[in-house]
């Protein structure tokens, strides 16, 4: 069965650090292109970061610079580091697998909240 499960969410201040962690099971991290997303109440979710089998990131400007994705193969895992985080961070975060040539959903984990406020 293939499944992801983020955790790491939790509240924190201004300027503060967080991990996010995604565990995949089913299948391998490593031949996939993954996903880090986010999404507030009202609006669409949105792409923060990817990383590809190759190795090549892309992030979203708001972003570059303060996150890091990376990727484990043996624990077949995927991190988000998020350092200097603002209060616009604030939102759930998704972690998704896709095919890398073309883009279509393996899966999607069900979200892990994030807070950032003093």
């Amino acid at each position: 069965q293939v499944q992801l499960v983020e955790s790491g969410g939790t509240l924190v201040q201004p300027g503060g650090s967080l991990r996010l962690s995604c565990a995949a099971s089913g299948f391998s991290v490593s031949i996939y292109g993954m996903g880090w997303y986010r999404q507030v109440p009202g609006k669409q979710r949105e792409l923060v970061a990817t990383i590809v089998p190759g190795g090549s990131t892309n992030y979203i400007d708001s972003v570059k610079g303060r996150f890091t994705i990376s990727r484990d193969n043996a624990k077949n895992m995927v991190y988000l580091q998020m350092n200097s985080l603002k209060p616009e961070d604030t939102a759930v975060y998704y972690c998704r697998a896709f095919r890398p040539y073309n883009g279509n959903d393996v899966a999607w984990g069900q979200g892990t909240q994030v807070t950032v406020s003093s």
